[in-house]
């Protein structure tokens, strides 16, 4: 996987450092017992994917490639 820049992103690490703060609050408020903090950290960890995909979408993430097998078969047709 290193050598293919998985997850070397801003968009990537943003994403997953929000989602596991949310874990955190999560799991802090679970042995607490109170359920309303456990869902919103539930709410935080949703949160870290919706803006790992909004800065992806603006460009902050990794770019996407074509594969050749694909551009050989559309070009086929």
């Amino acid at each position: 996987m290193a050598g293919s820049s998985h997850g070397h992103t801003p968009a990537a690490w943003t994403g997953v450092i929000i989602a596991v703060i949310g874990f955190c609050v999560s799991g802090a408020f679970m042995v607490m017992a109170s359920p309303l903090g456990f869902w919103a950290g539930l709410v935080i960890v949703a949160l870290g994917g919706v803006v790992g995909m909004v800065m992806s979408a603006a460009g902050l993430g990794q770019a996407k490639r074509t594969n050749p097998a694909h551009q050989a078969a559309s070009a086929e047709s």
